[in-house]
Parts: C-alpha cells; structure tokens; sequence
C-alpha cells in the first residue's frame, strides 16, 4: 500500500510513519517540522520518501496524491496557548491544507484518512462524548475555541466531499500520549510533568486539578488509524480513545511516583496562565463503542506500561 502522510514527522505521525514502514508499506511524508534523526531512521527504508514544501501548496502536492493509495492528514497547527494568543494561525493553518487536500483527493479520487479531536465536543457534559453527539461551545470572543471550531468546520468539509464520493474516514483523537510529545509551554501535560519529575522540577497544575480526561497510548492511536483506512469505515466518524478516567491530580501523582521523584505540585489559575476568560473542560470521556466494533480494537494499553514506556524515552535524553 502507498501512504501519505502530512505531519508525519510529528508526534503521533511519527509513530504512525514507523508502523506502517515495519508493515512495509511504502510512505512518503510531507512535514514543517525539521528532525534530522527522525529522518535519519527513517531513511534506512527504501521504501521511506520525504517530501519538502508545504501541505497548502497545490505544485507540491499533487504529485503525492497522485501517486498514493490514501491520504492520512494529521498536519495540523495547535496549541490552547496559540488559540489564545494567534487564533488567525490556528484557523488558518489548519484550514488552508484541508482544502487543498481534498481538491487534490477529488481531482484523484483518493482515500483520506482526517486526523480530528476531541476539542469538537467542546464543553459538553453528555458523557461519554458519542460521534453523533451535540456539541457545545462557548463565545466566539473567547478564542480557545477556535481550534475546536476550525476542525469542526474541516470535518463538514470531508464529510461534504464523502457525500459526494470521495472515500473519507475522520477519526478523532483523545489526548494521546507517548515518547517524542512535545513537552515546553506548548506541549501536552504527560511530556510536561515527564520533563518536570526528571529534573525535580515542581509539576505545574492549571485550576484545581480534579478535571479528567482519558489518557491513549500512542501505538494505540496508531495501530487504530491504520485499521481506519478500511473500505467499511468510509463515510465514519470514529472516536480513537481509552475509556480509562484518571484526574490531572492522580497523572501528577503518578508520574512522581513512577520517576521516584520528589518534586511538589504546584498550582496555577488558569486565568493567570492563560488570560481572562479562558475556560477549560472538567471531563472529558469517549464512547469507544464504534471504534471497537468498526476497527475492532480496544486502546487498552495499561497506564502505567505506557507512562514507563514515556518516562525510559525521555530520560534517554538527559
């Protein structure tokens, strides 16, 4: 099978560039991001291209999805800190490749595989979150709803293009976690307290940390996008989650815990880190029924294998 990739050299894409290279397949990736011992590993597959230029420019493109069997489009640009601070770059940045993939896609009749999230459900209580479920969302003046809105908005674009015969599957992602995350201002909170724990650094909590969510290993997101690429998942929206609830309270704990660290907990207003007005989800839940039964399949990697796995890369790098 011939696979393209946008974002490929990115977190989960990354992950799913291995994968699928080891199931030998042939991928071309397409990604902002410069890594050199990314590319270096990668390199060592014959059947590895990496393509330069970007995922909005049609004369780059084209030729990729000309070439390939389907398209999995995990580009994205986001960040709450960048909603907050640039929401111009975040609708923007995700918009402008959307479309161009999906004129290329139609133009050749190609399979999309659309990396979405759990951001669309917004600030729902209906748990857990259903793909046919109601969304609910806040002011349009508060812009960390931006990114939620803008995915959303990609999603009736690919689901339009389906309706018109382009073969389309949209899975939506549950904060995946795993080695190579980005830690930082902008990164996620399990490669955040990771960092934090291994320096005896404090781990920065934002609000009181009783909000929950569902943490996904990243092989399990992997391994569930690639079964998405089937013929009977066309026209699907599929949650890609662990049902598992853990608070960012019980995370810290645990991370400290397996570090064998000793650094406290601290907390931050959310309003001091982020500006007035910012909200912030208390749960969030998938309903994982259509994934197990279209992609028959459970992200059912243990919490703690997974956090071990996470903890022994990152301290590789110290």
């Amino acid at each position: 099978m011939k696979v393209f990739i946008t974002g490929g050299l990115g977190f989960i894409g990354s992950h799913l560039t291995t994968y699928l290279l080891e199931q030998g397949e042939e991928i071309r990736v397409i990604d902002q991001i410069e890594n050199d011992s990314l590319t270096e590993q990668f390199s060592c597959y014959p059947t590895y291209t990496q393509v330069t230029g970007l995922v909005e420019a049609e004369n780059v493109m084209e030729e990729h999805i000309a070439w390939c069997d389907v398209v999995i489009h995990l580009a994205a640009t986001l960040g709450v800190r960048t909603c907050v601070e640039d929401p111009t770059k975040i609708i923007e940045g995700n918009l402008f490749p959307t479309l161009t993939i999906l004129k290329l896609a139609k133009a050749h009749n190609k399979k999309v595989v659309f990396a979405s999230t759990s951001e669309v459900y917004g600030k729902s209580e209906d748990l857990p979150f259903k793909e046919s479920g109601n969304r609910l969302l806040g002011a349009t003046s508060t812009h960390r709803w931006c990114y939620s809105s803008v995915k959303a908005l990609e999603e009736h674009l690919f689901l339009a293009a389906f309706k018109e015969g382009l073969p389309v599957t949209i899975v939506r992602y549950f904060n995946a976690y795993g080695a190579r995350a980005k830690a930082g201002m902008y990164g996620g909170v399990v490669p955040k307290f990771i960092t934090a724990a291994l320096h005896g650094q404090p781990l920065t909590i934002y609000g009181d940390g009783k909000q929950s969510r569902c943490f996904t290993y990243v092989l399990d997101s992997v391994k569930a996008t690639t079964k998405a690429i089937a013929n009977h998942c066309d026209g699907q929206i599929i949650n890609i989650g662990s049902s598992r609830e853990l608070t960012i309270n019980e995370l810290a704990k645990k991370v400290i815990e397996l570090t064998g660290s000793n650094s406290p907990i601290c907390y931050v207003p959310h309003e001091e880190a982020f500006g007035e007005g910012f909200e912030d989800m208390q749960t969030r839940i998938p309903s994982t029924s259509k994934m197990e039964q279209l992609l028959n399949m459970k992200a059912d990697t243990d919490i703690d294998d997974g956090l071990l796995e996470t903890i022994s890369w990152y301290r590789s790098l110290l």
